[in-house]
């Protein structure tokens, strides 16, 4: 599985990359596999203000449907628009063109919330 070492990553299986004061946030390619092929993304809207751990959207694949939780705390200011009609993109590149929105932090972002890769990592062998 690829797991990116610039990323933070969350016990619910999303990535963060965060740039200033905004974070871009998607499903990890563990979780993407695990899932099996996307066929749908409810996506959270635009302008809605989320804590950390608020779920904000579903996934379905062909084998289950699957909450997405916020890994940081803020607005959403931007979802994927292409996911609404091609959520495959989350299984073809889950870290690239298949991320499901971004996040204006309500506050400093702090990397020790959250796993490095190494820990993310650890923790789906276990």
């Amino acid at each position: 599985m690829l797991t990116p070492t610039e990323l933070r990553y969350s016990q619910d299986h999303e990535w963060v990359r965060v740039d200033g004061n905004r974070a871009r946030i998607g499903i990890t390619d563990f979780a993407q596999d695990a899932l099996g092929d996307v066929v749908y993304l409810d996506l959270p809207a635009v302008g809605t203000a989320i804590g950390a751990g608020d779920k904000i959207g579903e996934v379905e694949s062909t084998k289950t449907v699957s909450e997405i939780y916020a890994p940081v705390a803020g607005k959403i200011v931007e979802v994927n628009p292409d996911l609404v009609d091609a959520p495959e993109r989350v299984n073809a590149d889950p870290y690239g063109e298949g991320w499901i929105c971004v996040i204006e932090l309500s506050s400093e972002f702090d990397p020790s919330d959250l796993m490095d890769a190494s820990s993310y990592i650890q923790m789906t062998e276990a």
